[in-house]
């Protein structure tokens, strides 16, 4: 058994069950062996002294069919930040499982961002009928985020906040703190407001422990922050998080007014969903969640493997255009595939670099240029290095230099053609607000089928390569 040492919040009998982080196999095989015996209480004391992150990952971890026994069993500990920890596709199973009265009682003990990430998920029946549970000021809160667009500031801040305006002395703030009912749970700013409830500035706490009381709060506060508009793409807020090392931002309305907070544990999720999604975009594996039914996944990824074999037809035509000349010589089709395989990694080498740079905006029309040139270096590199390694191997082992030559020309070609469109292709489809992690591989791969096939199968034809080598 590892010898763990304990985090912050991490309840004791954690470490009796935790390795690497991760709830051990022998834990989780226990918790299914007391389930299927019927035996909750044995289950119950097992699950119960986790943290609700670990309690989450149990769920993910146990068959499907022992998901609702577990939930029976924990009964009163399998409370709102267990339910907010889950993973989505488990979540989803198991809510649909609870009654609406029962997921609203778990919706309006957890912070108004997390409330509105079980809420979007439900059908709309459902969501209506969990809504209509709710109490009017929960209700309320939830329905003005729902009304924001997807992955928006609005749907990702909480309304849970402190603001305290810009007259008052430090003294009355910490008054304010110790007595003020329905206080935010978790906050590292205050935030400063005008009388029209927009943000002026922010407070850290640590700022406001140790003023004296008698100091004014417009002589401590920051006035300088950056406030996030309530429809802003949670992609760009992460990246102002990033960009500014923030803890925490003001998200504000259209005419300015403080609505609401965002908070660096969120971001932390966003930036880890983010990525996840533009390296599975780009292999068409749909959410790539090991939970997700197959009724969802088997449609996501057939109909990206039926694009790509419209591709490849494309590209095998152009082989077949050539059938003569490969029938003269048979080499030709031996070495066809390192044409084209070596442009097809080449370019996806570019075209992950250029995603990566256009996602974390490293990547803007103010430098696109010089991007287009250092990938276009890169590829005249590759092109010669590679071009001259396989004419000089092709050189030793046919004894035919037209052929070499023929071969060492068209890896040229091809990783130019595969340098330029790994960054080319994505720029153009941002440019036209196409999500390019979606669909930059169909176009990227195309290019370079059928440019290393053209190039390397018209030049044997162009030079009559049509002898057997010696």
């Amino acid at each position: 058994m590892a010898d763990l040492v304990p985090e912050a919040g991490m309840v004791p009998a954690t470490r009796e069950v935790l390795e690497d982080n991760r709830l051990r196999r022998d834990f989780v095989d226990d918790v299914v062996a007391a389930l299927e015996a019927d035996d909750s209480d044995g289950a119950r004391a097992l699950a119960a002294p986790l943290h609700p992150a670990d309690i989450a990952d149990l769920f993910e971890l146990i068959p499907a069919t022992y998901r609702q026994p577990l939930a029976e069993a924990l009964g009163d500990t399998l409370d709102a930040d267990v339910i907010a920890e889950m993973n989505d596709w488990v979540r989803e199973a198991l809510l649909d499982v609870l009654s609406a009265s029962q997921v609203a009682d778990v919706v309006s003990e957890l912070d108004t961002d997390d409330a509105v990430s079980i809420v979007e998920e439900l059908d709309p029946d459902e969501q209506r009928e969990v809504l209509r549970a709710l109490d009017p000021d929960d209700r309320a809160a939830i329905e003005e985020a729902l009304s924001y667009p997807e992955e928006s500031a609005g749907r990702l801040m909480q309304r849970e906040l402190v603001a305290v305006p810009e007259h008052w002395s430090i003294g009355q703030v910490i008054d304010f703190l110790g007595l003020a009912p329905d206080l935010a749970s978790d906050f590292w700013e205050i935030f400063v407001v005008d009388p029209g409830h927009k943000p002026i500035g922010t407070m850290r706490l640590s700022w406001v422990l140790t003023t004296p009381r008698s100091i004014a709060v417009a002589d401590v506060m920051q006035r300088e922050q950056s406030l996030i508009p309530v429809d802003l793409d949670q992609e760009e807020v992460a990246f102002r998080f990033q960009k500014y090392a923030l803890i925490s931002a003001a998200v504000v309305d259209p005419v300015g007014r403080l609505v609401g907070v965002i908070t660096v544990d969120d971001i932390v999720h966003i930036i880890q969903d983010e990525a996840s999604q533009d390296v599975l975009r780009l292999a068409g594996a749909g959410d790539g969640d090991i939970n997700e039914p197959l009724r969802k996944t088997i449609p996501v990824r057939m109909w990206w493997l039926l694009i790509n074999l419209g591709t490849a037809i494309l590209a095998s035509s152009v082989v077949a255009a050539f059938e003569s000349t490969i029938a003269k010589l048979v080499t030709l089709a031996v070495l066809m595939p390192i044409v084209a395989g070596m442009g097809g990694n080449a370019a996806t080498q570019t075209m992950t670099v250029t995603v990566r740079a256009l996602a974390t905006n490293q990547l803007t029309s103010s430098n696109s240029l010089r991007m287009i040139g250092r990938e276009l270096a890169i590829a005249c590199a590759n092109g010669l290095g590679f071009g001259i390694l396989m004419g000089i191997a092709c050189q030793l082992v046919y004894h035919d230099t037209g052929l070499s030559l023929v071969l060492f020309a068209a890896m040229a070609i091809n990783s130019l053609v595969a340098g330029l469109s790994g960054v080319i292709v994505p720029l153009v489809l941002e440019r036209f607000e196409i999500d390019p992690a979606v669909t930059s591989t169909v176009f990227v791969t195309t290019m370079t089928d059928v440019m290393g096939f053209f190039s390397f199968l018209g030049l044997a034809a162009l030079f009559g390569l049509t002898s057997t080598p010696g």
